[in-house]
């Protein structure tokens, strides 16, 4: 017994059972239009109940059989970020450039297991990334510096490379042997917020298998997805895969572009205002 005949039986001489002569013949359209209609109201609700079922079972494998979540890159996950930073896992965030890994510069964990996901050799050292300009002194040697400098490079897409300095925070098992550091500060919010409230600095690379091209997009790296803690998606990257622009400016009145990056020339102009002349090469 289907819905229009029970209601045409609690409903006697409102709504005739679809075997009344009347809707058999043609009569009353409306009524076989109201009682299809409501049949196919009652299949739609089915169908939704059992696709958000469906829909739900699926949610919960996902979180089941993967390691990883993709979560936006936005403030509301930040606090998410920063304790499994804590934890001394490895996450992938976007920065101003590229998708990145990243991980506490101050766990050797953390930091050999970036290594191990992107098959990169011990040897080839990784950049950090701080918060915020001022922070910078916390793992480098900048007094050698021009004032404002700094400042006027920072936030943005450019790696600074620095001597480490007595005074660093940093663990000297990272990067070992090797007494300068490359350091960012990436206009991007969501890492400096990240890396603020990790009460450390973070080690951050390229998200990709060491050799393969960089990253713009989350679905760039989706094969190393598993080996992170979380994916914090910020979605089409626009500086293309040129990377950042990698400055040595370890010496006094000196600078060498190691990487041209995506802003050399912006950053070669600002260098030269400061009057920092570039190295020649011996």
């Amino acid at each position: 017994m289907n819905f229009s005949t029970r209601l045409a039986e609690k409903l006697p001489g409102i709504l005739p059972v679809p075997s009344h002569p009347l809707l058999r013949k043609g009569a009353f359209p409306e009524l076989r239009f109201f009682a299809t209609a409501t049949n196919h109201s009652r299949r739609l609700r089915l169908g939704l109940q059992k696709n958000m079922v469906w829909s739900l079972q699926r949610a919960e494998l996902s979180v089941v059989t993967n390691s990883c979540i993709v979560h936006p890159a936005t403030e509301a996950y930040a606090h998410e970020a920063i304790e499994a930073i804590k934890s001394e896992k490895v996450i992938a965030v976007p920065t101003d450039t590229l998708y990145g890994f990243a991980c506490d510069a101050c766990s050797l964990e953390a930091v050999n297991r970036i290594y191990e996901i992107k098959g990169r050799k011990l040897t080839s050292p990784l950049a950090i990334c701080v918060g915020d300009v001022s922070d910078i002194k916390r793992v480098a040697t900048t007094n050698h510096l021009p004032h404002g400098l700094l400042d006027s490079l920072l936030p943005g897409p450019v790696t600074l490379v620095l001597q480490r300095g007595e005074s660093s925070i940093l663990e000297k098992s990272l990067n070992p042997g090797i007494d300068t550091i490359g350091v960012r500060v990436p206009d991007s919010e969501f890492i400096r917020e990240v890396s603020r409230g990790s009460g450390s600095v973070l080690a951050l690379t390229s998200a990709n298998l060491s050799g393969d091209r960089s990253s713009v997009c989350v679905s760039d790296f989706e094969n190393l997805w598993q080996h992170c803690a979380y994916v914090y998606d910020g979605g089409l990257l626009p500086s293309g895969r040129a990377g950042s622009t990698i400055v040595d400016l370890s010496k006094v009145g000196k600078y060498t572009i190691i990487r041209p990056g995506s802003a050399k020339e912006a950053t070669v102009a600002i260098l030269e205002k400061y009057l920092l002349e570039e190295e020649e090469d011996c």
